[in-house]
């Protein structure tokens, strides 16, 4: 690699390109996904440049003091096999210091990621169907009421199912328009709660967090009842912890199949988190 290859945190039109970029991957990102990952750590997203060019790509987003998530982490298809990436890699996982980090990573590269460190908790599967299709087998569920802000509530159920505090990433996920989020309140207490928003492709469910399965179908139709109908021959994906056998069926239910897999690896033990609640990762992009 030249020594004209710089590496630097990447600034809010550069985060754009490598939304783009994951697009052109495949990976799917959501419209307003860049305003709404910058939220989190707006210093952790982090470029490699070759005489002024980014041709490569990473985030490492440090959620608070102990935990941070690893995502974006893209060659330009001309760069690829000189080292540009790898360097990129060990400069940015500097930031985030001791924390633990987490990363959905294809499968391919999961003996790569190990060798960085990382150990495999659980696969996560993307499914992936028709709207209308799904709508026939989840109907809009009446016990789904709009949810529009953060609550202290919200954040305490949220953290059940995620490694860390997200407050100000939350705001954001459900407060930009076009994303809709829905939750179900049972005798005053929050069961669960889930978000839709427009992708590149269609539209993605997360998160879908839950504390039983019927919860988890009246968020899903409820949600799928809030797309306007003429999208409704567009794609829904929603992205499964595969040990979650109950989310798994629900996907299989909505009448969604598999697309897409990734590796949920992380630098060390997998937190402690309720993986039987989680009936949809929020993004493979921040976790």
């Amino acid at each position: 690699m030249s020594a004209d290859y710089t590496i630097r945190p990447l600034a809010p039109d550069e985060v754009q390109s490598a939304v783009e970029w994951a697009a052109r991957e495949g990976w799917n990102p959501g419209l307003s996904d860049r305003a709404c990952f910058m939220s989190v750590d707006p210093e952790g997203f982090w470029g490699g440049f070759l005489d002024g060019e980014l041709i490569a790509t990473i985030s490492v987003v440090n959620y608070d003091e102990n935990f941070a998530f690893l995502g974006f982490y893209i060659v330009h298809p001309d760069h690829r096999g000189r080292g540009a990436g790898l360097r990129l890699w060990q400069a940015a996982v500097k930031h985030a210091g001791r924390r633990l980090i987490g990363l959905d990573g294809v499968q391919e590269e999961q003996a790569n990621y190990a060798k960085s460190g990382f150990e495999l908790a659980y696969r996560n599967i993307r499914f992936g169907g028709p709207i209308v299709r799904a709508l026939a087998n989840l109907p809009d569920s009446a016990l789904a009421t709009p949810l529009t802000r953060v609550t202290a509530e919200l954040e305490h159920y949220d953290r059940t199912a995620f490694p860390a505090p997200r407050t100000p990433f939350l705001a954001m996920w459900l407060g930009t328009d076009g994303h809709e989020a829905r939750a179900v309140v049972d005798h005053g207490a929050l069961r669960g709660y889930g978000v839709i928003r427009p992708c590149i492709d269609g539209y993605k469910i997360g998160p879908l967090f839950a504390e039983t399965v019927q919860i988890a179908r009246d968020l899903a139709g409820s949600l799928l009842a809030s797309v306007p109908a003429a999208h409704h021959d567009s794609e829904v994906f929603l992205d499964v912890p595969e040990q979650n056998e109950a989310a798994m069926s629900l996907a299989h239910d909505m009448g969604l199949t598999p697309v897409f897999e990734t590796a949920r690896m992380y630098t060390g033990p997998a937190p402690d988190i309720a993986v039987d609640r989680i009936f949809g990762v929020t993004t493979f992009e921040l976790g």
